[in-house]
């Protein structure tokens, strides 16, 4: 399984890569939400998402090495990909 970052628009997604050696194969598209983060429904305010922002601004370079992707997968989902891989 290859997973390729991408965005839908106008009716189409558009990859951030082309995948290699993949020729004609069946795909997942899953559509994450983008919201905007609302603190207090967090329980913090302003000046502690500050302080854990710089707390975990030391993790930063690994966090969004490309790699990391992976952990980004909704396990809601396992149940559905077994199906899609069994077809």
């Amino acid at each position: 399984m290859l997973t390729i970052e991408g965005t839908y628009k106008d009716g189409r997604v558009i990859l951030t890569e082309t995948p290699i050696e993949v020729g004609e194969s069946k795909v997942l598209v899953t559509f994450l939400q983008t919201k905007k983060i609302i603190l207090k429904e967090r329980g913090i305010n302003k000046i502690q998402a500050a302080e854990l922002r710089a707390k975990l601004s030391t993790m930063a370079e690994d966090w969004n090495r490309p790699e990391m992707n992976v952990y980004d997968v909704d396990f809601s989902l396992s149940e559905t990909v077994k199906d899609f891989e069994n077809e």
